[in-house]
């Protein structure tokens, strides 16, 4: 009896997997136990911040990082909650194993650590949960969009026994920028973004309450341009939650 395309393409897929197991073994990153990425000791390890500022003018403290009064005409995101400090060791080395060496198990608890914050937060649950999006050349590259790992974690986990809708169309990046990350200079890297982001369907935005999931964020534009164009496009509230927000010199 001959085995279906589909069958040999699981076997074929195990395989790999075994092989890759043989060359690159399975270890925790920060404790070596074998068959983690990162153990929950080592994940608990991780200091969340305590402190939240607002993410438009970084300076006056605020509950759950929403947009402080003064900021608040000028902002199209109503907050932006950072779930710990980018100086933390085991966190930054955990991020970069998970965007740059392509392991997307890491998802898993690196999307913990941004449900256990929220939980934890005063910030409204939400009608929607948005991924903020790669361009479709950059996810070829990398063979996953992080966010989307993550965001997918949050929907899944956040309420209990309810899987919170998750929408990874709606909100594309229609345009090729360069790695903001390579970019030091503050002003560049929103000149960077700048209409690289659009609403595919309105509808599904309009007076809904959204939350944005993303790995890092450092100015904070990826987070600003995406909530410009939610908010054209009528979401009633708009929140955004990150693993860690890293410091540049302006």
């Amino acid at each position: 009896m001959k085995a279906s395309k589909k069958g040999l393409g699981r076997i074929s897929r195990k395989l790999h997997e075994v092989f890759l197991d043989c060359l690159f073994p399975i270890n925790c990153l920060g404790c070596q136990k074998e068959n983690h990425w990162l153990c929950s000791n080592c994940r608990q390890k991780i200091k969340t911040s305590t402190e939240q500022v607002c993410p438009k003018c970084e300076k006056n403290l605020t509950p759950d990082g929403k947009v402080c009064h003064h900021c608040r005409p000028d902002s199209p995101l109503d907050g932006l909650l950072v779930c710990a400090s980018y100086q933390d060791r085991q966190l930054r080395q955990t991020i970069h194993n998970f965007k740059y060496r392509f392991v997307s198990d890491l998802a898993i608890p690196l999307g913990k650590i941004l449900t256990e914050k929220i939980g934890s937060s005063s910030i409204p649950l939400p009608d929607l949960i948005l991924p903020v999006p790669l361009h479709p050349r950059r996810e070829r590259w990398r063979g996953f969009n992080q966010s989307h790992l993550l965001a997918k974690q949050v929907s899944q986990n956040l309420t209990p026994n309810f899987e919170i809708s998750l929408d990874s169309k709606t909100l594309q990046r229609i345009r090729f920028t360069d790695s903001q990350m390579k970019i030091k200079n503050y002003q560049k890297r929103y000149l960077n973004l700048k209409n690289a982001f659009k609403i595919i369907d309105p509808e599904k935005i309009r007076q809904k309450r959204i939350l944005l999931i993303d790995d890092i964020a450092t100015t904070g534009a990826t987070i600003f341009e995406c909530a410009e164009v939610l908010r054209e496009a009528g979401a009633s509230e708009i929140f955004a939650v990150v693993l860690a927000r890293q410091e540049i010199n302006r």
